[in-house]
């Protein structure tokens, strides 16, 4: 069945981040473990699909509490998903978004794009720089040679990790039609995030850091357990 082979794809994104991928992981994961140490906040920023790497380490059983998904809601699909594909191509947004996070230099910020090509995630990285904020962004190499007006985003950030996407996302051939289906990059970017995530915590808690984790809210005792937690980042982090 045409499944199989789409798990096969999958398969072979996920082998090739991790056998070219893995210095670049533990990199992002030595940024990332001394934010955790300094109680510092952990910002996730994407536009359209991509912004559903964010929610994926965000407010969720086995996630850290110190992460927080930057959701713009002109930026997402449900307000509107054909403007916000042409809003994330629009110089000048970023700034303001950024600001409404207050976002420090203890902070820091991942950005994830697999084009990396349009104006609001590049300009995103660019003011995180210029604001003395660390920054990663995750993309595809596969559109570094597309031709832009303006930097792409692996140029603006600190480091990136290819998620190893290959150009147009889609992965499968259907019969009738030259179109493809299938996208890798959530599955892609999300195993990114994830083993950064979980490498990092690793990294602070050899370092004596305490970590905030929550517990699955539908287990015995999550709930009273993580209301702590939220407790004391309610008013650091905005969606919480």
């Amino acid at each position: 069945m045409i499944f199989e082979k789409y798990y096969s794809e999958i398969l072979n994104v996920l082998e090739k981040i991790k056998n070219t991928q893995k210095e670049k992981i533990e990199t992002a994961a030595n940024m990332v473990s001394k934010v955790i140490e300094n109680d510092g906040i952990i910002y996730i920023f994407g536009c359209g699909h991509s912004h559903l790497i964010g929610l994926d380490c965000f407010y969720r059983a086995g996630g850290l509490v110190n992460v927080s998904a930057m959701l713009d809601t002109d930026l997402m699909l449900h307000n509107g998903a054909a403007k916000s594909s042409k809003m994330e191509k629009m110089s000048g947004i970023a700034e303001s978004i950024f600001e409404r996070y207050c976002i420090t230099e203890k902070d820091i910020l991942i950005t994830v794009s697999t084009s990396g090509k349009n104006a609001v995630p590049c300009e995103m990285a660019a003011v995180a720089t210029k604001n003395g904020v660390p920054n990663i962004s995750v993309v595809s190499s596969a559109y570094f040679n597309d031709k832009t007006d303006m930097p792409k985003l692996y140029q603006c950030s600190d480091m990136y990790i290819d998620n190893c996407v290959p150009h147009g996302d889609a992965v499968m051939d259907i019969t009738g039609t030259d179109v493809k289906m299938g996208s890798v990059s959530t599955a892609a970017s999300s195993f990114i995030l994830q083993s950064v995530l979980i490498e990092a915590a690793e990294k602070a808690a050899k370092n004596g850091a305490e970590l905030p984790i929550y517990k699955s809210g539908n287990v015995d005792g999550g709930a009273e357990f993580n209301k702590a937690l939220i407790k004391k980042y309610l008013p650091r982090i905005k969606h919480l």
